[in-house]
């Protein structure tokens, strides 16, 4: 299974950008980040639906995707890491994240993906949440590897 997150804005270097690297670099799992921005002064329903447009164009199609957005279901470690083991097992190729800008995701793409997933109901940076996802998806790994470091 290649995982994919498709994030809006790019993370500048910088300790966000080493955290995220540290936990994508530990995954036996492929994980490709594809980062797009739409720099046009547009209003913001206009601008999440450019996003969304370039979001799913940075994905492989027919990929399964999962939507970040604060009206999603919450899972635990344990429960995401099962939801991971669920696809890979059923031969899911392509898995897909999608994380919104500054504005959230267009109302579209929660509603047209096949899990909309909420870090909490606090709101966080849009760039934190591609290091916090990285760490759960390495989180999962070794959940599902049978490896302490989920109860370190």
């Amino acid at each position: 299974m290649r995982l994919w997150i498709a994030a809006v804005g790019r993370l500048k270097p910088g300790p966000m950008q080493d955290l995220y690297q540290d936990y994508a670099r530990r995954l036996t799992w492929s994980l490709t980040l594809r980062e797009v921005e739409v720099r046009r002064p547009l209003p913001a329903d206009e601008r999440r639906r450019e996003e969304a447009r370039s979001l799913r164009g940075a994905l492989p199609a027919g990929a399964v995707l999962v939507a970040l957005d604060e009206r999603g279901s919450t899972l635990g470690s344990v429960a995401f890491a099962q939801r991971l083991a669920m696809w890979r097992d059923n031969g899911v190729g392509d898995l897909a994240f999608l994380i919104g800008g500054a504005d959230g995701l267009d109302p579209a793409l929660p509603e047209t993906a096949d899990m909309v997933l909420c870090f909490g109901t606090m709101t966080w940076p849009h760039q934190l949440v591609r290091v916090m996802l990285a760490e759960q998806i390495y989180r999962a790994q070794q959940i599902l590897a049978g490896h302490p470091y989920h109860r370190a």
